[in-house]
């Protein structure tokens, strides 16, 4: 059995990006050298205000100073509960120089969810927002080893617990000396940051110096970023690619980032014009509500150049000309880092491009034996640099063994590879559909269902069926004033795929739920 291998690809673009050589793969050394290279150029541009790189490096040693205050020693998770704020960047590079450890925390989350990361992070300490006060006070005294809060705002102490003001913390507190900023070393644990816990408990993925170093410098190199580039990405925070791909990016490079609250689909080229941007990275169903607004005369009148998509927006070409960008993608995941990316000027909706150099990726059975090329398979990854993938999920032995069976990363989701190398994703794994003998795949489905000029997005996934296998359920969200009967979905479908892709059940509902990156909850329909 043959099979042909994606060569790995160093996907090396102009020398200017690598102006700088940095110390170490640590925040630390990271920072100390962009504020030698860029200290007066902006670094994070909020809207109203703006950071440079000293101004940056300043109030993360002033944050430093301020959790030291607080007692915070290095190996200390502490839970970071904010919006897309300068206090959420303090609060990350600061923890990062003491040698703490940041535990980010959804702004979604709540009840027994939110319970469950505190309790797990293990963490004594949380930085809120006032806003979020009232969520943790509700949990009452089952918080697990959480005693104290920092509470940025204002809002009543919940009882049982000590509170003090973070402003007040940082007001009173003075940079950081240099003699007392952590030397860590790359493998040194920067962040447990939480999975979004589609089935089961949401786990923690310990990530050291050198993974977030690499995830950061991949997603730069996917994006051709440069110091000269204006970095708009409309994500929270407290995700990864909002923290890593974004900010961590811009800062090893001296590109300037563009942060926002949320996503707006009626704002975001007015950021875009606003700022100058000229890069930006859509996840989730974003590029796909930008493509389905109404066409204006002004659409090419913007200074956006580049766009990373994950995944690939339905009608591509028509988004490139329309927009005057060029696109690529990737492959990544908290767990896994950015071990597949694409060039520009990608044609297929479903490719995720070729493995980066550092990583080597297999297509696998439930064997863990490689299935021939064009096959699907369980994608699974191992790098030949240590500590760029994740080392563990955090108090969770059984999980992690799981992760890293026979040696491989096994990331979940189901790939094919051609003869040429390419490597395209197929699905989650658990979101395979087994219907009338047939594999089906719910992005397949869901890019089908698309197309029809009603819809606005939909999500496909098996239900249970009074056979052994499953029926296809799609449930649709439609464009605003458009209407559509389920006989007419399955009419419009007939003509485009096989009759067993033809669902058995269509719900039209007036959204679909998404965690706050995007990602569509579809256990939530099943």
């Amino acid at each position: 059995m043959s099979h042909a291998r994606g060569r790995a690809q160093d996907l090396s673009y102009d020398s200017s990006v690598a102006t700088v050589v940095h110390a170490g793969r640590t925040v630390s050394k990271v920072l100390e050298s962009s504020v030698a290279a860029w200290g007066g150029k902006t670094a994070i541009d909020f809207g109203e205000d703006r950071y440079t790189y000293s101004q940056l490096w300043s109030r993360a040693r002033r944050a430093a100073a301020a959790f030291a205050g607080q007692g915070v020693k290095r190996g200390d998770p502490v839970l970071v509960m904010l919006d897309n704020t300068i206090q959420f960047v303090d609060a990350w590079l600061g923890l990062a120089l003491l040698g703490a450890v940041q535990v980010p925390v959804n702004t979604e989350y709540i009840g027994e969810i939110l319970r469950h990361q505190i309790k797990d992070s293990d963490a004594w300490l949380m930085l809120v927002d006032e806003r979020y006060v009232e969520r943790v006070a509700n949990l009452e005294a089952d918080r697990g080893g959480l005693r104290m809060l920092l509470v940025s705002g204002d809002a009543p102490c919940p009882a049982g617990m000590h509170c003090d003001s973070w402003e007040g913390a940082y007001e009173r507190s003075s940079e950081l000396p240099a003699a007392d900023i952590a030397d860590v070393p790359e493998h040194g644990i920067v962040a447990i940051m939480y999975t979004s816990g589609t089935t089961g408990q949401s786990k923690g993925v310990r990530v050291s110096h050198a993974h977030a170093y690499t995830y950061a410098r991949l997603a730069g190199q996917t994006v051709q970023l440069t110091e000269n580039d204006v970095y708009f990405a409309p994500l929270p925070l407290f995700h990864i690619a909002g923290q890593w791909a974004l900010v961590y990016a811009c800062l090893q490079v001296g590109a300037t980032a563009v942060v926002r609250r949320r996503f707006s689909v009626s704002d975001f080229w007015a950021v875009v014009k606003e700022s100058g941007a000229t890069v930006s990275f859509l996840l989730g169903a974003m590029a796909n509500f930008l493509a389905r607004q109404k066409p204006k005369p002004e659409d090419l009148d913007n200074s956006m150049e580049r766009m990373l998509m994950v995944p690939l927006v339905d009608s591509l070409d028509d988004f490139r000309r329309r927009f005057g960008v060029r696109v690529c993608t990737c492959y990544g995941s908290t767990e896994v880092n950015v071990p597949i990316i694409s060039d520009y000027d990608v044609i297929e909706p479903d490719i995720a491009g070729r493995p980066v150099a550092g990583f080597e990726v297999r297509i696998v059975d439930d064997e863990d034996r490689e299935v021939p090329v064009g096959h699907v398979g369980e994608l699974v990854v191992r790098s030949s640099e240590p500590w760029i993938m994740a080392t563990e999920y955090h108090r969770n032995p059984e999980a992690s063994l799981l992760l890293f069976r026979n040696l491989w990363l096994h990331t979940g989701d189901a790939f094919r590879q051609d003869a040429s190398g390419n490597y395209y994703f197929v699905d989650r794994i658990k979101d395979y559909i087994r219907r009338r003998g047939e594999n089906i795949s719910s992005f397949e489905v869901e890019r089908e269902v698309n197309m029809h000029p009603s819809v606005l997005e939909s999500a496909a996934v098996a239900v249970k069926s009074v056979s052994t296998e499953d029926d296809l359920k799609v449930v649709v969200v439609l464009k605003p004033g458009m209407s559509l009967e389920p006989q007419e979905l399955r009419a419009f479908l007939r003509g485009r795929v096989p009759k067993f892709m033809v669902p058995d059940v269509v719900l039209i509902a007036p959204e679909l739920p998404k965690t706050p990156t995007g990602k569509i909850q579809k256990h939530l329909l099943r």
